[in-house]
């Protein structure tokens, strides 16, 4: 990482090596729990991303990604105030999805409540064998607030959550990565190093084609066969229409570029 450039903020750890920009989560003694703070942080960061950034990587500094909300700072909010404060999140974690780049969470040791609706947001998560998923609220008599209702579900089902946030059960990363909590699974302390590894892979595709799959896929996954055949073929017109497609395409029919091998 030699020519990374790093800086330092109170809450955020902001390093870019390549194209890739890696977001630390840096409030190590509080195992990464969420404020206010640190998500508007998060929020100034992907409203300010270089052109040159072609992926972003979440980690958390210390033993753990997240542990979630920080209760201590949970201040008395009548319903109209909780209902803004959760907009709030609800609007940060929605510039991470629809970010105009992949995002790559680097998940070990606590994965908890707002910590895995924060990792639920990006687009792959590359778990090690110390993280831990789960969904305490139930518990602390407080419901999620930061989309997970909506994207949780999406990746490893309605009942699965609410068995979560009903019993407290706690998923471990093994677990996880054939659940869906997780698309990989490392060894000890190489979850960052994988996620690095999968966005400068990423960073090197056509903007076009991950836009196509970040933004289009989702919607085409939900929507009725027929709409979705419909989106499916617009978005294929557009992206072969592309000059970088057919620079592409044209390298591969030249023999410039390699053909898929199994790794």
């Amino acid at each position: 990482m030699a020519d990374a450039a790093l800086t330092t903020a109170s809450l955020l750890t902001l390093e870019t090596v390549g194209r890739v920009l890696t977001i630390g989560l840096n409030r190590p003694a509080k195992r990464n729990a969420l404020n206010d703070g640190i998500i508007l942080e998060i929020e100034r960061t992907f409203a300010t991303l270089p052109e040159a950034v072609g992926a972003v990587v979440f980690h958390g500094v210390g033993d753990h990604f997240s542990a979630g909300l920080d209760l201590s700072e949970l201040s008395e909010r009548d319903a109209t105030a909780g209902l803004m404060h959760s907009r709030m999140w609800h609007r940060v974690f929605d510039s991470i999805q629809h970010a105009r780049v992949p995002v790559i969470a680097a998940l070990k040791g606590a994965v908890i409540g707002g910590g895995l609706e924060l990792a639920c947001a990006a687009h792959i998560r590359v778990a090690e064998p110390s993280a831990y998923y789960a969904l305490p609220e139930g518990q602390r008599g407080i419901f999620v607030g930061g989309g997970g209702s909506v994207r949780l579900p999406r990746l490893v089902g309605v009942a699965r959550m609410a068995d979560m946030m009903l019993t407290g059960r706690v998923y471990t990363a093994p677990e996880g990565v054939s659940l869906g909590f997780s698309q990989y699974l490392t060894e000890e302390g190489g979850s960052l190093k994988k996620a690095l590894e999968l966005a400068e892979r990423v960073a090197q595709n056509a903007p076009l084609t991950n836009f196509a799959v970040m933004q289009a896929l989702p919607l085409i996954a939900e929507a009725s066969p027929q709409t979705g055949l419909m989106l499916e073929a617009l978005m294929a017109s557009v992206a072969q229409s592309d000059q970088e497609a057919k620079t592409r395409i044209r390298a591969f029919l030249d023999r410039k570029a390699g053909k898929v091998q199994p790794s």
